[in-house]
Order: structure tokens, then C-alpha cells, then sequence
């Protein structure tokens, strides 16, 4: 067997898991295995561009993994409940890595793509799930913001400034990723006639 033949049976089985018959799960599902496949790689993305010095608490910002990568086996038997998993998985783990990281780290922006993801989620009749969901990360940061507890590891201002643009840039880019992915499910509904 090749490492062709391989990645093309891997994608496949992965995409395979995150198919779902709602097709607001199978988004959910997708932004989920994208965000469990960086987990791994993001104490790297912060040791690259701030330094070792954080290790090993560092690892801990891996912690979500396999909880991204549970939702589409949530998903499966209940797709509301895989997208409110999704939703709490991402507000929390933001949160946490920013206790972890400090505030001046930017992980803080994180909460405005969490926001987007939960409003748009939800369909118009679970338009009280997705307030809530969506009101969740903006409680967060009125409620902690300037609050966190003192992160386990203190970086020098350098290197908050680089992880700061760093996280800025990753904020940006999943929101757009979002964006194309639920624009597709748009574009993919059929339009009304009335």
C-alpha cells in the first residue's frame, strides 16, 4: 500500500465520520475535525513562536483533541446535541487556554469565532439554544476579562506580542473558515420561491 493510497483511505474514513444526515451537523462536524487536528499542533505553533519555556504546562492546550473529536460520534446519534457540544467544547477550551496562556497571549480572541460558530449552528426554531450558546462566550469575556487567575507561566512581553498577532491571525482564519464552510451549506439549500 502506498502513502498515497493510505491519506486518500484516511480522508476518507475521516470524512466518512463526519458525514451526518443534518446537514447543520455535518458543518458542525467538519468545523470539529478541523479543530481537533490542530489541537496536536498548537503547543508547537506556541513553542515556535514564543519559546520552550512554557513546557510542559503548555501541552496542555492539546487537551480539547478528543473532545473536537468526539462531537461527530455525538452528532451521530443526537445532531442537536453534537452541535451544543461543539458550541460548549470550543467556548471552554478557549477559555481555558486562555487562563493557561495569560490574556496578553490573544487566545482571548478566540471567543468571537466561538460566538459566530454557536449562531450558526442553530436553526431558526432553536433560536433560544443558539442566544445562549452564542451569549456564552461574550458572558465569558465580560465576566473574566482582566479576572483570570495568573497563568501557570509567565512570557516575556516579546513573546506575548508574537503570540498575540499569532492567535489574532488563527482567530481571523477560522472565522473565515467558518464562514466558507456554512456559505456552503447556504449555497447548497435550496432558495424560496414565496
Amino acid at each position: 500500500m502506498t502513502i498515497r493510497s493510505m491519506l486518500t483511505r484516511s480522508r476518507t474514513r475521516l470524512l466518512d465520520y463526519g458525514s451526518n444526515n443534518d446537514p447543520l451537523a455535518a458543518v458542525g462536524n467538519l468545523v470539529a475535525l478541523v479543530l481537533a487536528g490542530n489541537g496536536p499542533f498548537y503547543p508547537i505553533y506556541v513553542v515556535l513562536v514564543a519559546g520552550a519555556d512554557g513546557m510542559p504546562w503548555l501541552l496542555l492546550t492539546a487537551l480539547s483533541f478528543p473532545f473536537f473529536l468526539i462531537v461527530p460520534a455525538i452528532a451521530r446519534r443526537h445532531p442537536r446535541l453534537g452541535r451544543i457540544a461543539l458550541s460548549l467544547v470550543a467556548t471552554i477550551n478557549t477559555v481555558f487556554c486562555t487562563w493557561l496562556l495569560g490574556e496578553a497571549s490573544g487566545t482571548e480572541l478566540f471567543l468571537l469565532p466561538c460566538a459566530m460558530l454557536a449562531s450558526l449552528l442553530f436553526r431558526p426554531g432553536e433560536r433560544l439554544l443558539m442566544l445562549i450558546l452564542a451569549g456564552l462566550p461574550v458572558v465569558a469575556y465580560l465576566l473574566l476579562h482582566g479576572r483570570y487567575a495568573a497563568p501557570v507561566h509567565l512570557y516575556p512581553p516579546e513573546s506575548y506580542a508574537a503570540l498575540f498577532s499569532m492567535n489574532a491571525v488563527s482567530a481571523g482564519m477560522i472565522t473565515i473558515f467558518m464562514g466558507i464552510v456554512f456559505s456552503g451549506l447556504l449555497a447548497a439549500t435550496p432558495a424560496r420561491t414565496d
